[in-house]
């Protein structure tokens, strides 16, 4: 079986990036939707191969489609996860995602016996209950000295 161009083209530039260029193998195959590339690294040269959000795979897939419009043909790349395959090299399914909780984020607009209501539900597992009190908010030197110049001045007759 020979080395087609596409082959070579992906090969080099792979090769170029890769920590262990002696592990990438890519596999030609087409069909009725055009050439199918699958590209196998090893394992800690994926990253490499894929790139930041995907950038260096989208790059190689892109000079593909150039490589494409020259020979007339349309390009897919595939890269392999081998980490991801079973003993018969058939993928694995991919683990379903477990949701995050949302989190609750307190406004100024909430009640102000928010907090001791949370503190509540926590405590519920505790024998006695805890129980909040409200705190008084503190004025300021600066504003409780402001307030006592404000009450003199109301004081003065003019």
């Amino acid at each position: 079986m020979s080395v087609t161009i596409d082959q070579q083209f992906v090969e080099y530039v792979v090769k170029s990036l890769v920590g262990n260029p002696d592990a990438v193998k890519i596999d030609r195959r087409v069909d009725e939707k055009g050439v199918l590339l699958e590209l196998t690294v090893a394992p800690e040269d994926l990253g490499r191969v894929i790139g930041k959000r995907g950038a260096t795979a989208q790059s190689l897939r892109t000079l593909l489609r150039a490589l494409g419009t020259k020979q007339e043909a349309r390009y897919n790349l595939k890269i392999i996860d081998v980490d991801r395959l079973d003993e018969n090299g058939n993928p694995l399914p991919r683990p379903e995602r477990q949701e995050a909780p949302v989190a609750s984020v307190a406004t100024a607009a909430d009640d102000t016996n928010s907090v001791a209501d949370d503190v509540m539900a926590v405590s519920e597992n505790v024998e006695e209950p805890v129980e909040l009190e409200a705190a008084e908010p503190r004025e300021s030197d600066a504003v409780a000295r402001t307030r006592a110049e404000l009450a003199d001045l109301d004081d003065l007759d003019i």
